[in-house]
């Protein structure tokens, strides 16, 4: 049985009159009392009363705190994020169900980090759901039966390593714990088209942060993606860019009234000149001379991401490539694969990132030789990310993907 209205086991019936009756003082404040909205909280605990009571009630202390009830109303973002965070809400699948598109390749993570708060994203994000659940209550009344969850399709074409940025990485999955935590249930299906080859990277970062359930859901699709597209939505209802005959009134086939397509940030934006990050280690390079990091890559497809900051000075850095771990070598004996200069560091902070064409050990080096007096204080992180062992599915699914096996060895050597 699926858990819906109408297709309820006899044990799933009795387990949403149990769980209505123990939710009895919080009813009234909810958005929705009606069974189908109890079973999204049920379906999504697989039908665990005490887990499932849990769930609503932190929902509620959630709805309160951020004061979800007026969100719409009584709150706007920021004309950044306004301007220059991609997406939109535009049409509804063959089910009536209403579509949100995020084009992904186009937003400047930086730019918008550098030009908002982490909150006022993540409240953005609030807003978008609580639109899209309104527009679903509204398809429920026009349709004359129930509409509770979304259509995605995720735009990742253009997706880069400046979208890998761990502040914005890390935003971005408190946005999908949000999502999970507070609208269960709340997506049919999610379609993304056009992905490069980072994106099992990108998708290896975050799908922790996904119910299983959530991952069932999605669809990577492959160079057919329009024709997919079309069997889900009708042509009348999809944009003229992605395959349909929507457009705009003046004719415009990327519908903008409806669906944001962004480009960089404009630097008046900016409040801030970085973003603070919390680094995992430290170390001193003593003056003239130099410290390495060695990582074991065993395969292709991996992204090395660093950042660094320094305390009074700036550093020299480079990213080597050379045959074996634990072997030092000079500079000039290994593969420069970043070109080494020097960063001044200690005014912003420094980070970057490089896929990794060909397994090997990849060295890091912090170069001081140049300081005859001055030791450097570096602070800084370094991350393999690992590939996910995405397959194009022919059900909405991906394949649950590769263990974290990467053997990145550090081996600082001055």
């Amino acid at each position: 049985m699926s858990g819906r209205v109408g297709d309820l086991s006899p044990k799933q019936a009795e387990t949403l009159e149990q769980f209505r009756e123990r939710i009895q003082d919080i009813l009234p404040q909810l958005p929705a009392q009606h069974d189908h909205f109890l079973l999204r909280w049920l379906r999504a605990r697989n039908f665990n009363v005490q887990k499932s009571e849990a769930m609503l009630r932190k929902h509620l202390e959630f709805r309160k705190q951020r004061k979800v009830d007026e969100i719409l109303t009584d709150w706007r973002p920021p004309e950044v994020i306004e301007k220059y965070l991609s997406g939109g809400m535009c049409g509804h699948d063959r089910e009536g169900c209403p579509i949100w598109y995020d084009v992904i390749g186009p937003v400047d993570p930086k730019g918008l980090f550098l030009s908002a708060s982490k909150q006022d994203f993540i409240k953005s994000k609030i807003r978008d759901c609580e639109a899209l659940q309104k527009d679903c209550n509204l398809q429920s009344q026009r349709l004359e039966r129930n509409v509770e969850s979304i259509t995605m399709i995720y735009d990742v074409e253009g997706l880069g390593l400046k979208h890998l940025w761990k502040p914005a990485i890390e935003t971005y999955c408190e946005i999908l714990q949000m999502f999970e935590e507070n609208y269960p249930e709340g997506l049919k299906r999610l379609f993304v088209i056009k992905a490069p080859k980072l994106f099992p990277v990108a998708y290896n970062l975050v799908k922790h942060f996904l119910s299983e359930n959530t991952r069932q859901k999605i669809y990577i699709l492959g160079a057919n993606w329009q024709e997919v597209l079309l069997k889900y939505i009708d042509a009348e209802e999809l944009p003229m860019i992605y395959g349909g005959k929507l457009t705009d009134p003046d004719g415009d086939p990327r519908c903008r009234t409806k669906i944001n397509h962004v480009g960089p940030v404009p630097p008046s934006y900016y409040m801030r000149d970085h973003v603070k990050v919390d680094y995992e280690q430290c170390m001193t390079v003593s003056r003239g001379s130099s410290q390495q990091m060695d990582y074991e890559i065993l395969f292709p497809g991996c992204v090395l991401r660093w950042q660094f900051a320094t305390e009074s000075a700036d550093i020299g850095f480079g990213v080597f490539l050379k045959a074996k771990r634990g072997e030092w070598k000079k500079a000039s004996q290994m593969h420069e694969v970043v070109p080494s200069q020097r960063y001044n560091s200690h005014l912003v902070p420094e980070d970057g990132s490089l896929t990794c064409e060909r397994p090997g050990v990849y060295v890091l080096r912090f170069d001081n030789t140049y300081s005859i007096f001055q030791a450097k204080r570096i602070s800084f992180s370094v991350e393999v990310l690992l590939p996910d062992h995405v397959q194009s599915p022919q059900s909405p699914q991906t394949n649950g993907g590769s263990k974290n096996h990467e053997q990145a060895a550090c081996n600082s050597q001055s």
